[in-house]
């Protein structure tokens, strides 16, 4: 007998289906990601209240666009605006209209607010289903890579010596535009070279401003460390009526000038907001900025609360990621954390707001029990010799039981969601520039994880 082969046809017409909904299945996310955003308000949107041009794209939409394609791992705007004609589901979503790349990216960047209501709105519904109870938290944070290059970094010594050189630059060619005009000759190049000139000595002065800035920062802080040592030795005094031995905290007289000169610090010329970053020696360095998020480790893996950080670290972060959380949903009472988190002061702040933390003050080596080490016994390094009784109360409370079990959760949540939102979504860049544009894509980022999420774990219940 002949083999049978399907006829493709690709001439014939084909009539629509009455109903959209027949196209999309009906365990889709499109159809959560459209109600959900029914509850974000109408007046938490950007809109032209004028009346005057064309009409708008429902602002629900559009913001469900977003979600529906972050989700799916489509982050530019172009490949949002050609989802609408490709993907059934989006063009369901959309009602069979296609808004632009202009549109969709101009609704992005202006409707940052709204991202932020609905990532609390998500919260609240997964609350008021059942699947959110609020106990344990992991914080951790991961680089995302910002949208620049590396070669766009400057220092602040670099940074003087092209002002100046532009400064020369600019004072010539206008000599030259002067002599041109003098002897009634058109040098059409020199506006454009001028331009050129000008612009980049506005980066240049912004370079300048912007580490000037941060030496500030540090000279504040080199201050307050000198203060602090001071406040240090006066109440061992008190404490111990002897006068404290050793030598005394030597006063910091470095100016701002010097501290700039001196320091290692560069200004990025396509995003300020960006530094140059490596998660550990072994790890290369890129242009990022530290996302860190904060997870429910109760079971739903639901992001609670998250936020950026310039710093390549995580030292600074542990009070920031509990503050981060929205109020309307109550607060954790506990946090878990990396080494990286070690501070003693975040744990005292930590705990007189009501919440218990567990934070690793150790390698993460040092919680793994290795049958057979394998690495040679001079590439193991000693364990933290630790005085601060904060961090000694933090060790002991580790090794129990109790604590053993709890720090176990960190592992298992908020490493698992950052994996899922880097490889499963697949964003590993920002698209947009700024600490406030990015600090707004990274919540509709974890708003899209939380969706996907929170519909996988509905269609359990």
């Amino acid at each position: 007998m002949p083999t049978k082969i399907e006829t493709i046809d690709r001439d014939t017409p084909m009539l629509l289906p009455p109903d959209m909904r027949d196209w999309v299945p009906e365990d889709d996310m499109v159809h959560f990601v459209i109600e959900a955003v029914e509850r974000v308000g109408a007046d938490t949107f950007a809109l032209n209240t004028r009346g005057s041009g064309s009409a708008q794209k429902s602002p629900h939409m559009m913001l469900g666009l977003l979600i529906y394609c972050y989700s799916n791992g489509i982050f530019s705007s172009r490949r949002i605006e050609r989802a609408t004609y490709r993907d059934v589901a989006v063009r369901y979503l959309t009602g069979d209209t296609h808004p632009d790349h202009d549109t969709i990216c101009k609704f992005r960047r202006e409707n940052l607010q709204a991202v932020s209501v609905a990532f609390v709105e998500i919260l609240q519904l997964a609350r008021e289903v059942g699947v959110l109870k609020l106990g344990k938290v992991s914080t951790d944070g991961t680089h995302i890579k910002a949208s620049a290059a590396m070669n766009q970094n400057i220092g602040y010594g670099r940074a003087v010596e092209l002002k100046a050189q532009l400064e020369q630059d600019i004072a010539s060619l206008l000599s030259q535009a002067e002599e041109a005009d003098r002897n009634g000759e058109d040098e059409q190049s020199l506006p454009e070279e001028l331009a050129r000139r000008s612009k980049l000595l506005s980066k240049m002065d912004e370079a300048i401003a912007g580490l000037k800035k941060r030496a500030e920062a540090e000279q504040v802080k080199e201050r307050a460390e000198y203060e602090k040592k001071v406040a240090k030795r006066k109440r061992k005094a008190r404490e111990t009526g002897k006068k404290v031995t050793g030598k005394e905290p030597k006063a910091p007289t470095r100016d701002i000038e010097d501290i700039a000169q001196q320091s290692k610090a560069t200004h990025n010329l396509t995003d300020p907001a960006s530094r140059v970053m490596r998660k550990s020696k072994h790890g290369a360095y890129t242009q990022s900025i530290n996302a860190q998020a904060s997870v429910d480790a109760e079971g739903s893996f639901l992001i609670l609360g998250q936020h950026l950080s310039q710093n390549s670290g995580d030292f600074t972060e542990l009070a920031r990621a509990y503050k981060a959380i929205p109020a309307v949903l109550g607060k954790p009472e506990a946090i878990i954390a990396d080494a990286g988190f070690m501070n003693a002061e975040a744990f005292e702040e930590i705990a007189e707001l009501g919440c218990e933390p567990y934070v690793s003050v150790s390698s993460e080596n040092d919680h793994n029990q290795r049958g057979y080490e394998f690495r040679p016994p001079e590439k193991i390094k000693p364990p933290r010799n630790l005085t601060d009784p904060v961090l000694l109360a933090m060790k002991e409370k580790l090794k129990t039981d109790a604590g053993k079990a709890v720090y176990k959760l960190r592992s298992q949540t908020v490493e698992t969601v950052f994996g899922i939102i880097k490889e499963v979504m697949g964003f590993r860049s920002f698209g947009l520039r700024g600490l406030e544009k990015m600090q707004g894509e990274w919540e509709l980022v974890c708003m899209a994880y939380n969706c996907k999420r929170l519909h996988k774990m509905m269609q359990k219940v």
